[in-house]
């Protein structure tokens, strides 16, 4: 299997972590839903959109990526976006991802389907590690994971609003991934030909979700807390629930999937101090737009008031200063990263960061912004279809 030292880009990356796991893990980490046009639209939301270098600015000096939020101030802009069931792909994942962020100084989001406990992010990264919560369909889980989040003083609580109901992930579908599995011969003998993958399932089996654990049937096994959260997610909150959260979590409160204008202006008259705009990585709704398209709209009217982010179809790091110059204020990645934590473990979550950080850094010195957070409207120029326009 190639090095992964030797990848120059991510997609480097996720070459190689194709070959680590088997199909049906790879397409659940690479697919989307229906047609899947959601996920083309993501990423080309990104190609229409270019950057106009400003020449003649003194870019040898220093390099500054580093940006505040939420009353600390990280390395760069851009952090490791919330993915679900790692330790499925490459045994103790998450805390790989966590560490490597809190080692580079940006935030890691634990997903609210995370195999490792937030205790145990909490320990490892008190600064860096962010929760985010599902909400499960008994509002007392919710609750009581909320107060879990408080009493750790974790930082920022992060709230998915966009997976109401499940989605059509055709490619589940034909793997036949899903509860129960149903494995084909054909996928049992495609995990037989990934030795690396292979040992870790035949040592320990499904990983455990330890968040849910305590709120599943005493002496539950992995499988069978497994069919506990299915029970509770997927799941619909309304605004009452928003306003309940608000009242039970004082520290910095962000809702993750907002793409609505009169959405983004409701959650601010709440006092919600951030969105995540966000598709969902193109994994629920096919035909939704993607969040590059939808932010400047939503910049425009509560910009002023909310911290606004963005996830979906980030791939390089020119991407993050696109989207720096179309409003946002920090970005992140979810699968990028999981292709480094995939390939080659710990290392390779180092090496996907460092490939990140090097690329913007080329980034700022060629479009004349030495200063990363100075990354404004100025820098953008936007394509689409043959025509030249700002948004």
């Amino acid at each position: 299997m190639p090095a992964i030292d030797k990848c120059v880009n991510l997609d480097d990356l996720r070459v190689i972590a194709k070959k680590r796991v088997p199909k049906l893990i790879y397409d659940f980490i690479e697919g989307g839903v229906d047609d899947e046009d959601g996920l083309v639209r993501n990423e080309d939301a990104f190609r229409k959109r270019a950057l106009v270098p400003r020449y003649m600015v003194d870019v040898t000096s220093k390099l500054d990526q580093s940006t505040e939020l939420f009353g600390r101030t990280f390395s760069s802009a851009w952090g490791i976006a919330p993915t679900g069931g790692i330790g499925n792909y490459r045994r103790g994942g998450d805390m790989m991802l966590c560490r490597a962020a809190r080692d580079a100084n940006i935030p890691f989001i634990m997903s609210g389907a995370s195999n490792a406990s937030m205790e145990e992010m909490a320990a490892t990264a008190p600064d860096h590690g962010w929760y985010q919560l599902y909400t499960a369909r008994d509002r007392s889980i919710a609750e009581d994971m909320i107060r879990r989040a408080d009493d750790l003083n974790i930082p920022v609580l992060v709230v998915t609003v966009d997976v109401p109901t499940g989605s059509n992930r055709e490619r589940n579908r034909r793997n036949g991934f899903g509860r129960p599995l149903k494995l084909s011969l054909a996928t049992k003998l495609d995990a037989l030909r990934r030795p690396f993958w292979l040992k870790d399932y035949m040592e320990t089996g499904i990983a455990m979700c330890h968040n849910w654990q305590k709120y599943a049937p005493p002496g539950s096994n992995a499988d069978q807390v497994g069919d506990f959260m299915a029970t509770q997610l997927p799941n619909s909150i309304t605004w009452k629930d928003v306003e309940n959260f608000r009242k039970l979590w004082k520290r910095p409160l962000v809702l993750k999937g907002v793409m609505r204008v009169d959405d983004a202006k409701r959650a601010a008259d709440m006092g919600v101090d951030g969105l995540i705009v966000s598709n969902h990585g193109a994994r629920q709704l096919d035909r939704a737009p993607s969040a590059l398209d939808v932010l400047p709209a939503i910049d425009a009217a509560v910009g002023d008031r909310m911290t606004l982010m963005l996830d979906g179809g980030v791939r390089r790091g020119s991407d993050i200063l696109v989207a720096l110059a179309s409003g946002a204020k920090f970005v992140f990645m979810g699968r990028p990263t999981l292709y480094g934590v995939v390939a080659g473990g710990e290392p390779g979550a180092v090496k996907a960061i460092g490939i990140v950080r090097e690329e913007i850094n080329k980034i700022m010195a060629q479009v004349g912004c030495p200063v990363l957070r100075d990354c404004g409207p100025d820098f953008l120029y936007w394509d689409q279809d043959g025509r030249n326009a700002r948004p």
